[in-house]
Order: C-alpha cells, then structure tokens, then sequence
C-alpha cells in the first residue's frame, strides 16, 4: 500500500509534516489550496479514517498511525477554532 506524506501550515504559520499510509488524501485536499479549519478538520477526517479503513480491508487491523495523526491535527485544529477566519494550507504531497 503505497504511503504520503502531506505538508500544511497551519494558520499561525507553523509548518507540519503529516502521513497517509494511502494516497486518498490527494482526493481530498490539494496542494496549494488554503481551507477554513473545519473544512479541513472534515477533509482530512474523511481521508485518514478512508486511509486506514484500507489498510484494515488488507492486513485485518485499523492504521493505528492514520488514526494518531489525526488526532493529533484536531488537538491542534482546536487552537485555532476560535478564529473564524482560520485557514490551513496544504504546501505539497511526497509520495
């Protein structure tokens, strides 16, 4: 199963390097493109939670690293949830 790696800023600035154990995430979010935080938190849930639906499907157990990455971009979604006009932006995919 082919995995990525995603880069973001997230609204204060702060650059991080995010993982995918699948590419679903390029049919979520694309490079270059800047989202509201909650429309990110959403996309990005969906791809992760699809990501390791997949690898359950294959070797029989959930993406414990999917599934930690993205609680670890909620965590740090809700330092910004306050702000209306927070944006996160997608810099770039490495495949």
């Amino acid at each position: 199963m082919p995995e990525m790696r995603f880069h973001i800023r997230w609204p204060d600035g702060t650059a991080e390097s995010c993982y995918s154990p699948s590419l679903v995430v390029r049919e979520h979010l694309t490079p270059g493109e800047s989202y509201p935080l909650a429309d990110f938190l959403a996309r990005v849930s969906t791809a992760l939670t699809i990501a390791s639906e997949r690898v359950a499907a294959r070797y029989g157990f959930a993406c414990s690293r999917a599934l930690g990455q993205l609680a670890r971009l909620e965590a740090a979604g809700r330092a910004f949830a306050q702000d209306p006009d927070a944006r996160v932006r997608v810099e770039s995919f490495d495949a």
